[in-house]
């Protein structure tokens, strides 16, 4: 009986990663997406420990929820540009490309427009995009989901 009681309690934690799994990755956004992924990982460990009772187990889940409610305080630090820390930045995906959050272009009530760059023409041309008429700004989408994942841990 306790261990589905502590089934239910865990399926929220489960279900709101992979949730933000999924728009890290339409964002190509590399460093959530490994966050998002050892997250899920240890609380899988975190059930089982919890249910084999492995107090290893659940030593290692304790002190990833504190490694996890520190990177999620990171989260909103970067997309409110607190400090030096700016949310145009390639931070997230390692400098690997210039991708920002899914939300940016596909936010509630966006409007994306595309225009082709001028003079450059081929496979690897990239268009601009502008977007406009967005009901919620994409960073406080993402603010609000780091401190859904904050709310959770706790």
């Amino acid at each position: 009986a306790e261990a589905v009681t502590l089934l239910f309690l865990l399926s929220p934690f489960q279900l709101a990663a992979l949730e933000r799994q999924v728009f890290d990755f339409l964002g190509y956004q590399w460093a959530p997406i490994l966050a998002n992924f050892l997250h899920i990982i240890i609380v899988i460990l975190g059930l089982f420990g919890t249910i084999q009772y492995r107090p290893r187990y659940i030593v290692v889940y304790a002190i990833w929820t504190a490694v996890w409610v520190t990177w999620n305080i990171f989260i909103i630090c970067f997309y409110l540009e607190v400090g030096g820390l700016s949310k145009d930045s390639e931070l997230l995906t390692f400098n690997i490309s210039r991708h920002q959050s899914w939300w940016s272009e596909n936010g509630p009530g966006c409007v994306r427009k595309e225009a082709p760059m001028s003079g450059i023409k081929g496979l690897d041309s990239h268009s601009y995009v502008s977007v406009i008429g967005c009901a919620l700004e994409y960073r406080y989408i993402e603010v609000m989901h780091s401190s859904f994942q904050i709310l959770l841990a706790v």
